[in-house]
């Protein structure tokens, strides 16, 4: 039996005020015309309770995009679901947050490219986005939402995390999430201009536990080291097909957020089946799903139910294919071809790297 999914990611549209170079939705995005209606996804939200989801994670691109945003929290509540919103606060209104919290909204997750303006501006390509950023948190204070602050952290500014978790403290935050770039999707192009180097990963993760003792009980903090320095993969989420699922804005069913990276796959949509029938029977969910499906250096690896073999997208994005170890793991031969990447993007006096910008 496949136990149910605990969450579930609603990709509510592509569309999004911000050009961040580390943007991980796919190359190809969804348009408008292609997005689901309102009545598709309240139809969902009923179709993943009934599942056993729990949590809802209302995201994007920029969920405030979309003008039916109240009204799809309002029935996700109806339908028993605690709500998070991931957002970058642009597009959010006073007026527009009091009608969020009267529909019910659990939580808000804000989304922070730099604590220095010009910085975070540069990054997300976007003029006074900061500042817009600034009045949403006084709203978010003022109506009392717990807030979580998801700071994206690369060479441009995992210098600053010191900073970062002090200002997460500043706006109330209940947590922080440090979650250092996952090369998949547009960030991959981006990769040689985001990739920190050793000595600003090491420093990350003594400033992480020293915070982490000194704020424990006040802040929150999660810390989501970049892959590449590791010497094991995570369990990628949580294990394949075991925790979460993905929704795209045209209805497609992932078992995570790159799994469109991998060619092989057959993505099903809840246009044509139900939520239950793809989570249980889907061949995406079901092609890495467990330990069976994986190779022998990881079925005979201790770790084998630890780390699941680590993550199939980044066997695909590194090494060309899905079915190997990922590559971060040193026990594997993918390994040596991670490690020649990194020398290859070893960035220490080389000149800076123009960011290239994703749009719509």
């Amino acid at each position: 039996m496949i136990d149910p999914p605990i969450a579930m990611l609603a990709e509510l549209t592509h569309r999004c005020p911000l050009s961040c170079p580390y943007c991980s939705n796919p190359l190809h995005l969804t348009t408008v015309r292609q997005e689901l209606t309102t009545e598709a996804w309240i139809d969902i939200f009923v179709q993943a309770a009934q599942l056993g989801v729990l949590q809802l994670h209302l995201s994007g691109g920029e969920p405030a995009s979309r003008r039916d945003l109240v009204e799809l929290t309002e029935a996700a509540q109806s339908a028993g679901l605690y709500t998070n919103l991931i957002t970058s606060g642009i597009g959010l209104t006073k007026e527009r947050l009091r009608a969020l919290d009267a529909a019910g909204l659990d939580h808000i997750q804000l989304s922070v490219q730099s604590v220095k303006a010009s910085l975070a501006d540069q990054i997300g390509n976007y003029s006074g986005g900061f500042d817009r950023k600034m009045k949403v948190v006084d709203w978010i204070q003022e109506l009392g939402f717990p807030l979580t602050l998801n700071a994206v952290m690369h060479r441009h500014n995992l210098d600053d995390l010191s900073l970062t978790i002090e200002f997460a403290q500043t706006i109330g935050a209940r947590r922080i999430e440090i979650a250092c770039v996952q090369f998949q999707g547009w960030a991959l192009r981006n990769r040689k201009a985001l990739q920190p180097t050793l000595d600003q990963v090491n420093a990350a993760k003594d400033i992480v536990k020293d915070k982490s003792s000194r704020l424990r009980g006040k802040l929150a903090i999660d810390f989501v080291p970049p892959d590449y320095f590791s010497d094991f993969p995570k369990a990628c989420m949580g294990g394949w097909g075991s925790t979460g699922i993905n929704i795209n804005p045209d209805g497609t069913v992932l078992p995570c957020h790159a799994a469109q990276t991998i060619p092989h796959l057959t993505f099903e949509n809840v246009k044509e089946k139900s939520l239950a029938e793809i989570w249980s029977k889907g061949q995406a969910f079901n092609m890495y799903r467990g330990v069976d499906c994986l190779p022998p250096l990881c079925q005979a690896c201790e770790r084998r139910n630890i780390d699941f073999g680590g993550c199939r997208c980044q066997a695909m994005a590194i090494l060309g294919d899905a079915a190997v170890p990922d590559p971060v793991c040193r026990k594997s031969e993918g390994r040596k071809v991670l490690d020649a990447v990194l020398a290859e993007e070893e960035i220490e006096d080389a000149p800076p790297v123009e960011f290239v910008y994703r749009h719509l």
